[in-house]
């Protein structure tokens, strides 16, 4: 091959049929002959740009100018000290120029032409005519015509939307349309003169024939080429300028100098800091957790199967046996219903009968009827996210994790459609019926590390909370016992004689007229229903509690629905150190409307 390189470009509008056997003959021939680039084949034509030998050039367009419709077919060519292509493709495409509208066929018509020279004859002349440029914003970037209008687009596809905000007079003056080649006015110019444009011309041979011809002359700037010479000079010269990988902005010198343009990654144009990369996929997420929110996932009825794990303690018992020790706030009736009923599967799908001997470790799969979930408040917030953790600002009624009569309508599964295929760990939990802060963790490293913060006393966990009555005290402190186990509906209550240790210091923020008091809690401890459960043994049970009521009375449900007035108990503030930086990190929220300003 010879030290210079031959470059052609070229298209055709014209029918073609037999296109996969063309295909793979262009492209075993191409190879032969050491030619690369790209060759697009349409039912509507087709376009190509390809580089190699002058006579291995000459050799492919005399194989094209025997298909029927491309006997005239006639190319621009450009030499390069270089190969610009680093592969041969040849490509089956719908549109040989991807534009959108079925209505402009270019087979069939297209727009008047002006020759180059005729173009300049009328720019010299100073003739009143309009010049629109239907290339791409970053191709405009490189260089247009002096005074061009430029539509700003991004694709050609946006073109059409892009016409139709021209200006109306527009439409009766005369507009040349170029572009690089010429290819896309082949399909723009129909399509203006659809929408009611008069007067339109596409320049003949684009851009470059513009230049073979005329020079540079009227236009400013280079013209950007779709190959690795990036972008050629009135004389059809490749010059210096390279483009970004990231945005396909062209650069000059200086733009290649910039600390900014780090090739492959960013320029000038694109380069954000990390900042605002992190605002921008912050945003996303924010986005992406109202889509998978509205409609809820749980709201379409579908069948549940939920794993029991079962303790070494017990192995060798019968499986209704493990279930009624294991949940004893479900009635063993119901569990010996279940089992009956055939709900129970081996990991293998072995229907498992009620004296069944379990192993410990082994895990049996409960099978739930098709049915929708009760609806939840999905309006989860996103108040933080960083490479350690997540911050959410939880509505009520929400569960947290999978329980009872909720799996899909849960928090934990609504970040699991958000982030996947990253999942998100709990470092603590709210209760259903409980809004405010709550903290994810990235992965187990980073959970393991904030809970033992909570364990170690050192994270600041403060309530709002509106109570029944008013209590005697400002200021006083709670160190009832609490349950270890659940009662009936997953409550715990006060057990000073066998429960675990719970501390909770309260503070009146105000007594108010309607009989209700509003206090702030701290949790110096983290049992389940901790505020709840200590409000309630000392008389003052939080307002819209389903479960823990007045004289001392526990209700028949733990969650609420969307519609009930809410439980006024709200994880107001929560403070705790990175686990990476080790910095105190503190988040607090607006007061909820039950708690006023």
């Amino acid at each position: 091959m010879s030290s210079v390189v031959t470059n052609i470009s070229t298209y055709c509008f014209t029918p073609l049929d037999g296109l996969k056997d063309l295909r793979i003959e262009l492209m075993d021939s191409c190879k032969v002959w050491n030619l690369k680039g790209t060759i697009l084949l349409s039912t509507e034509g087709i376009n190509l740009f390809v580089a190699g030998d002058a006579a291995d050039i000459e050799r492919l367009m005399e194989r094209l100018h025997r298909i029927p419709g491309l006997e005239g077919l006639t190319p621009k060519i450009s030499l390069s000290d270089a190969q610009p292509f680093k592969r041969m493709l040849v490509r089956i495409k719908r549109e040989i120029i991807a534009f959108g509208v079925e209505s402009v066929r270019p087979a069939e018509y297209t727009s008047p032409k002006i020759k180059a020279t005729e173009l300049k004859r009328w720019l010299d002349e100073g003739r009143p005519v309009t010049l629109l440029d239907t290339r791409n914003d970053y191709e405009v970037k490189l260089g247009t015509f002096k005074g061009a209008l430029v539509p700003d687009i991004h694709t050609f596809r946006e073109f059409p939307d892009a016409v139709r905000k021209l200006p109306p007079a527009l439409k009766e003056a005369p507009v040349v349309m170029f572009c690089t080649g010429g290819i896309r006015c082949e399909k723009a110019g129909p399509f203006m003169e659809q929408e009611g444009f008069r007067e339109i011309y596409q320049l003949d041979g684009g851009i470059l024939k513009y230049f073979e011809e005329c020079g540079g002359d009227h236009y400013e700037g280079e013209c950007f080429v779709f190959d690795q010479r990036v972008g050629v000079d009135p004389a059809l010269s490749e010059t210096d300028t390279a483009v970004c990988f990231a945005c396909q902005a062209p650069l000059d010198l200086e733009a290649q100098q910039d600390s900014r343009y780090v090739i492959g990654v960013s320029c000038p144009h694109c380069y954000k800091s990390d900042a605002q990369r992190a605002a921008e996929q912050l945003e996303a997420r924010r986005r992406r957790l109202k889509e998978v929110a509205d409609p809820l996932p749980g709201a379409m009825p579908y069948q549940n199967r939920r794993p029991i794990n079962v303790p070494a303690a017990h192995d060798g018992r019968g499986l209704l046996d493990v279930l009624v020790d294991l949940f004893p706030q479900i009635e063993p009736e119901e569990w010996r219903s279940r089992v009956a009923e055939g709900r129970f599967l081996s990991l293998t799908g072995e229907v498992l009968a009620a004296d069944h001997p379990v192993r410990g470790g082994e895990r049996a799969m409960q099978i739930f009827p098709e049915a929708a979930e009760p609806p939840v408040n999905g309006a989860v917030e996103i108040l933080h996210e960083d490479e350690a953790v997540v911050v959410l600002l939880k509505p009520a009624p929400l569960p947290m994790h999978p329980s009872g009569r909720f799996n899909r309508n849960t928090l934990q599964h609504l970040l699991l459609l958000t982030y996947q295929p990253e999942v998100l760990r709990p470092v603590h939990r709210l209760d259903a019926n409980t809004t405010g802060v709550v903290v994810f963790a990235r992965n187990r490293q980073y959970c393991r590390m904030i809970q033992e913060q909570f364990l170690a006393g050192t994270v600041e966990k403060t309530y709002l909370v509106r109570v029944q009555g008013h209590p005697v005290e400002d200021s006083f402190l709670c160190e009832t016992r609490i349950s270890a186990e659940p009662g009936p509906l997953g409550t715990h209550v006060t057990d000073v004689e066998s429960g675990q240790d719970a501390r909770t210091r309260f503070t009146v923020i105000s007594r108010d007229g309607d009989g209700s008091a509003l206090l702030e809690a701290r949790l110096l401890t983290g049992r389940t229903n901790q505020i709840r459960v200590h409000l309630w043994e000392m008389g003052h049970p939080v307002f819209g509690d389903p479960a823990y009521l007045t004289e001392k009375r526990l209700g028949d449900t733990q969650t609420l629905d969307p519609a009930d007035a809410p439980l006024c108990l709200h994880a107001w503030r929560l403070g705790f150190d990175h686990p990476l930086s080790g910095k105190r990190l503190v988040f607090e929220t607006a007061r909820p409307e039950w708690a006023g300003v």
